[in-house]
């Protein structure tokens, strides 16, 4: 009898220590800005908020053409009417918009050609017809089958404009936001009056950004504060009669103290180190803040070995909640699993503080438990979010819409990084499946129920420890061999053959079956390795 043909397993990469972040950002609120404070301050950043919009135009215009004549240019026309740092810091800001607008672009144009090509695959099916190894099968009807040819009609369309636009280098961009911006049309919906829309969309297109300056004066000569907290601004050229200090300089009343890194900061503005400032306004709240950002030296490395030596705790992520297991270093799992509960309903503002709030908790029991590094999935759902792919599915995608994927990454690094807690990045193929298939039943007890998502995290933690998913096989049973002996070899993970095929042994133990005819003399695809099969066992019968 012919064995049945099996899915082929895709390629899983080994797990990587991943970077920590690069730079740094502390605000601290502006109290007590006086009337002339406040007037100085929307008076700066209207004036330079047009010459940045001026520049921005410029170069978009520019396009593909742009170099280091035209960049010259815009900086010498901007250093007339401000100054050569406020031109700088415009420039510089201009560069890094327009930059993000074309690798926007760019995901925008792969996201369309993967639903046009998706289309054409579904559409060349017959009506009806199932899918197979992974790709969608033939639409249900011909009513849907005419209306996802129109579908196409549009995609291809839309994809050869925005291919146009990138071949001649023309980008979209908006100062103030794009979300900000179609709020105009539906105030309604947004609970705002036009004034306070008004307010809020010319609050966000003033600049009052300065980069900051090694070996200058307290790391920033436009907006500089000195260590004990005192703010002041190098007025441009045409503001320069409001000044209250020498060299056209205006300084506030309020000071500042940044009490989250305080003494990092203070430290750097003392040696002269660049700091780069921002100030901005919160419309809604009436409040003026200061943000301060600067570049991180490289964290040492930490060698994947040293690690795992300490054991580590595997996270699977999901849409409200991290689902958390304690493995010791030989895929252990220790103590009882943790449930770190987030909702990512509201405001942005709520959303980040949940997330930060569950990563808190989780750090501090990373802490409690004495280990080195947390295990997450290297997840990115850039190509499983469409329609196309996933037809119906609309629970299904609004499920993998949820998992905040690139947020708590980027949440995560950072709280580890002040924690001195390492993070091992897994591959999440068959995590959910392995883990429920091979942890699920042996972790259940009667008072903890064990859930897919804790098999998950203890199948991530294993993978990240280099050892296979997979559980170590049971013995025989009581009337088999020696009552209970024999016990399958477990092999180290550095062993040769350890992911080969089962050895075809006939004899008594095979009941009688000839050589190569036993049920388990194959392969046995269950374990987290690609195109390898199980682990190399070898029966030692008794004489």
């Amino acid at each position: 009898m012919a064995e049945p043909t099996r899915k082929p397993l895709r390629k899983i990469s080994r797990p990587f220590v991943a970077d920590g972040p690069t730079g740094v950002s502390v605000r601290d609120r502006l109290k007590g800005v006086t009337p002339e404070d406040e007037k100085v301050l929307r008076a700066v950043g209207e004036h330079m908020g047009r010459l940045a919009s001026a520049d921005l135009v410029r170069r978009c215009r520019d396009g593909l053409e742009h170099s280091t004549g035209t960049w010259a240019a815009r900086k010498r026309d901007l250093t007339a009417a401000s100054s050569s740092r406020w031109a700088g810091s415009v420039t510089s800001s201009t560069h890094d918009q327009w930059g993000l607008s074309r690798r926007a672009q760019h995901q925008h144009l792969q996201s369309l050609e993967a639903g046009i090509r998706t289309l054409r695959h579904r559409l060349s099916l017959p009506i009806g017809e199932k899918g197979s190894r992974g790709k969608p099968g033939g639409y249900r009807s011909k009513g849907e089958w005419f209306q996802k040819t129109r579908r196409l009609a549009i995609l291809e369309e839309r994809y050869a404009h925005v291919r146009a636009e990138r071949e001649t280098g023309k980008v979209s961009v908006v100062r103030g936001g794009r979300r900000l911006l179609h709020q105009r049309h539906n105030l309604t919906a947004a609970e705002k009056t036009p004034e306070q829309w008004r307010a809020e969309w010319e609050a966000a297109r003033w600049f009052l950004t300065a980069d900051g300056e090694s070996a200058k004066r307290f790391g920033n000569e436009t907006i500089r504060v000195t260590p004990d907290g005192e703010v002041s601004l190098k007025l441009p050229a045409p503001l320069a009669y409001l000044a209250n200090a020498k060299h056209g300089r205006y300084v506030l009343a309020s000071k500042v103290s940044f009490p989250h890194r305080g003494d990092e900061w203070r430290d750097r503005v003392a040696a002269n180190r660049a700091v780069a400032y921002r100030i901005h306004l919160d419309v809604t709240r009436g409040r003026w803040y200061l943000d301060a950002s600067w570049t991180r030296k490289d964290l040492p490395v930490i060698p994947l070995d040293a690690l795992r030596a300490g054991g580590v705790i595997g996270v699977d992520t999901n849409a409200d909640h991290l689902a958390a297991w304690l493995l010791d270093e030989y895929g252990n799992p220790i103590g009882t699993p943790r449930r770190f509960d987030y909702d990512l309903s509201g405001s942005a503002g709520h959303r980040d503080a949940q997330l930060r709030h569950a990563l808190t908790r989780l750090l501090h029991w990373a802490k409690a438990t004495g280990v080195q590094a947390i295990a997450i999935e290297d997840l990115d759902f850039t190509d499983s979010k469409t329609r196309e792919k996933h037809g119906r599915k609309k629970k299904f995608r609004q499920l993998i819409s949820g998992i905040p994927t690139s947020r708590l990454r980027a949440r995560l690094l950072s709280m580890c990084a002040e924690s001195g807690i390492s993070v091992i990045a897994v591959d999440p193929a068959y995590t959910s499946m392995w883990g429920a298939e091979h942890w699920q039943k042996p972790l259940t007890t009667k008072r903890r129920p064990a859930t897919r998502h804790y098999a998950a995290a203890v199948a991530i933690g294993r993978r990240s420890l280099g050892h296979r998913i997979r559980r170590r096989t049971a013995p025989p049973r009581q009337h088999q061999s020696d009552a209970g002996g024999h016990r399958t070899a477990q092999a180290r993970p550095g062993d040769r053959g350890r992911e080969g095929n089962r050895p075809r042994v006939p004899g008594p133990r095979l009941q009688g079956e000839g050589t190569g005819r036993g049920r388990n003399a194959v392969d046995q695809n269950t374990q987290d390795r690609s195109g390898s099969s199980a682990e190399h066992v070898q029966l030692m019968l008794s004489l």
